[in-house]
């Protein structure tokens, strides 16, 4: 697998003025962006199998080329109504590192858009208030000219630590899931 740079890194590109490049997608009407170096391949929604007494947000588990990966309801992490699979529903395989493992992690988009190349110059700090999303998932927003496009800090909307403690709440366990 190839080392990828981290929220840390691809701050440190924008600071040397090396563009990024961010995958688009729009999540209950709304446009959002995800830096592609943890995305792995874009599949189209195709059915899950659920998985009973799991929090709202984890849908379910695909099957990735031999490899369970669970599957991410991306508007329920948000704390929005859950996604309504639709013609161009997707599911956004990412590579999570954790302990020196690669994980990987599907999150349910309602579409991917595009992928843009974009300027440090053209991402604003992130808002302290009013996204409806919590504000240490921004990385910040992306100037469109006439819009903004909310780039998402994947390492905490995805923090692997934090959803295993929240599915083992769910599952009425404690703290964490060993």
């Amino acid at each position: 697998m190839a080392n990828y740079p981290t929220t840390a890194g691809g701050t440190a590109l924008a600071e040397r003025g090396i563009p990024r490049q961010y995958l688009t997608f729009t999540l209950a009407g709304e446009l959002f962006a995800m830096p592609i170096e943890r995305i792995r391949e874009i599949i189209e929604f195709a059915g899950l199998t659920e998985i009973p007494l799991m929090p709202t947000f984890l849908r379910g588990v695909i099957n990735v080329r031999g490899a369970v990966v669970p599957v991410i309801d991306l508007a329920v992490r948000f704390g929005r109504e859950r996604t309504e699979i639709a013609r161009r529903t997707c599911i956004v395989i990412m590579e999570l590192e954790q302990e020196g493992q690669v994980l990987l992690l599907g999150v349910l988009v309602d579409a991917v858009n595009e992928v843009l190349d974009v300027e440090p110059g053209q991402i604003e700090p992130r808002p302290s208030f009013g996204a409806k999303i919590r504000a240490e998932f921004i990385e910040g927003m992306i100037n469109l000219n006439d819009r903004f496009v909310i780039a998402l800090d994947i390492h905490q909307v995805l923090s692997v630590d934090e959803l295993a403690t929240l599915i083992g709440v769910a599952a009425g366990e404690p703290e964490t899931l060993e």
